[in-house]
């Protein structure tokens, strides 16, 4: 039985996912500070717009001005109407102005769920990201407790029949691993004195998929993945 599956935007890392992610499923971004994380996920945003789709991306790090400067020069287009926005940063300057927006999605996971339901009873949405999900697990006071709430968050988005992609910069994910559908790992390693960027797949959960290292790019045009070109580790 073929399954129907929506493009990451980056053709090296569809042929990796043997076509693409599987629609309404909870996917994670893992990788340290700097590996792309974030282009990847605008990728996946920007291929949802380019469908026709409606996309919220929910950045709690990154300032949202930051984002559209670095992304734009990438050649992704933030103005479009089917993309949607939300910088829940908790920046000193603009917390005063907008901190509802921080309240509502960055302070725990619950209100993060919460706050994307009632996004859609305005729109709704196919393609959601949330960049980094590391944010609110820092908000979290007990492991036991954060993994309910996670647990329920992956629960109310396959509710919404929406295809979320969140990122992580911790290195064990733990809980966010055992739970989402599939698991996208960054890495940087050394190999020759020089810096190679590695790709790898270690979850798909209803698809086969290619597990081996694959090497990236990071060009002035967004990610680039050479499906057919293994990281050789020294």
């Amino acid at each position: 039985m073929d399954i129907s599956k929506i493009s990451t935007g980056i053709p090296g890392l569809d042929s990796m996912l043997q076509g693409g992610l599987i629609p309404g499923r909870v996917y994670l971004v893992k990788g340290a500070p700097g590996t792309g994380k974030t282009t990847l996920a605008m990728h996946f945003a920007m291929a949802g717009v380019a469908n026709g789709e409606n996309v919220l991306y929910v950045t709690l790090e990154e300032p949202a001005e930051n984002l559209k400067v670095d992304m734009t020069r990438m050649g992704f287009n933030l103005r479009d109407p089917r993309f949607t926005l939300i910088d829940a940063t908790p920046t000193a300057e603009r917390y005063v102005l907008i901190s509802d927006f921080f309240e509502e999605f960055a302070a725990n996971i619950e209100k993060m769920a919460d706050a994307i339901k009632r996004q859609f009873q305005e729109r709704r949405y196919t393609r959601i990201v949330i960049d980094p999900i590391t944010m609110l697990k820092m908000t979290a006071t007990k492991e036991t407790e954060y993994r309910k709430a996670f647990l329920s968050f992956v629960k109310s988005m396959i509710r919404l029949k929406t295809t979320v992609l969140l990122t992580s910069e911790l290195e064990r994910t733990d809980i966010e691993e055992y739970l989402v559908n599939g698991v996208i790992e960054l890495k940087v390693f050394e190999v020759g004195g020089r810096l190679s960027r590695g790709i790898r797949i270690t979850k798909l959960r209803g698809s086969g998929f290619d597990d081996a290292i694959r090497q990236y790019e990071i060009t002035d045009h967004g990610m680039v993945v050479y499906h057919d070109r293994m990281v050789s580790l020294p």
